[in-house]
């Protein structure tokens, strides 16, 4: 699968769509998913069960897995709308095809800290600034990093909200932080973080190659804006996603070997960003779609 070429697309004018009203939560996630190629009739949602938590192991297996849902889930939560949306939804990437993504699902989403052991992180410390004094400090995770290491939810206090917004886990003492304004945000968000770096054409840049010229990196963020999302916290990474003609680029504020990512729907939108780059880029192409 390959992106169509067939019109251009300024992702340098994305945080001018992204603040745009919309007549679906999901219209732009459906947006940008085509742009990169996706094409919903690739798969049959009605091949999954609604229920898509439901265990299909022996009866015994069933019975233990029961047990720790009852202890992991909080009955008394409701699922945000947003979620509940997104899971059965016709153009839903992950579930066309959970590899683009590398990520575990948890529906219904599991409370933080895991009365069950089964999760990673804890609450939202006492103090911090996320939520109010006295509150319930817990976390509702609906999605986790392929290994654990980060983890997604909301805020068990925002639970009866249509659309709250999303916390990553980030293993410190902070806790938790902010990811995305909304769950909707948040599955528009995972998929720039994916799909444009494997459906398009990559190339990367690291601190050693930068350092060939050490004005390249600014003249690069000159040239393509920040996409107007908050930045991507996943295994460390401190990721500005910035956007120009058929061009995303992912830079990582806190990773000393990739920092730079470019993905395209053209090798030329490619090119030409290695062109601004300049010395940094020099002797290298970009690789082919991988998908």
């Amino acid at each position: 699968m390959t992106p169509s070429i067939e019109h251009a697309v300024d992702y340098g004018q994305f945080a001018a769509r992204l603040a745009a009203p919309r007549a679906s939560r999901w219209e732009l996630l459906s947006e940008v998913q085509r742009e990169w190629g996706f094409e919903p009739d690739e798969w049959e949602p009605d091949e999954w069960d609604p229920d898509l938590w439901e265990d299909e192991d022996d009866e015994e297996d069933e019975d233990e897995d029961d047990e720790d849902e009852e202890l992991r889930v909080d009955p008394n939560l409701s699922v945000p709308l947003a979620l509940r949306e997104w899971w059965t939804w016709p153009e839903n990437t992950f579930m066309a095809n959970a590899r683009w993504y590398w990520t575990h699902p948890e529906m219904p989403p599991t409370l933080r800290p895991d009365p069950g052991g089964w999760g990673v992180a804890g609450a939202v410390p006492d103090g911090s600034p996320l939520l109010p004094p006295g509150g319930d400090r817990r976390v509702c995770v609906f999605m986790a990093e392929y290994q654990y290491c980060n983890e997604w939810g909301y805020a068990a206090a925002e639970a009866g909200q249509d659309d709250p917004r999303v916390l990553v886990s980030v293993g410190d003492d902070e806790g938790w932080a902010v990811q995305d304004r909304s769950v909707s945000e948040y599955f528009l968000h995972l998929a720039l973080i994916r799909l444009p770096f494997r459906l398009g054409w990559t190339l990367r840049v690291s601190q050693e190659q930068l350092d060939r010229d050490p004005a390249a990196l600014g003249r690069l963020t000159a040239a393509y804006p920040d996409m107007g999302l908050l930045p991507w916290r996943e295994l460390g990474s401190d990721i500005v996603l910035r956007g120009g003609p058929d061009l995303i680029v992912r830079h990582d504020r806190a990773d000393p070997e990739d920092v730079l990512l470019l993905a395209g729907r053209t090798e030329a939108a490619v090119r030409e960003a290695a062109a601004l780059l300049g010395a940094p880029c020099k002797g290298s192409d970009p690789e082919p779609p991988r998908d």
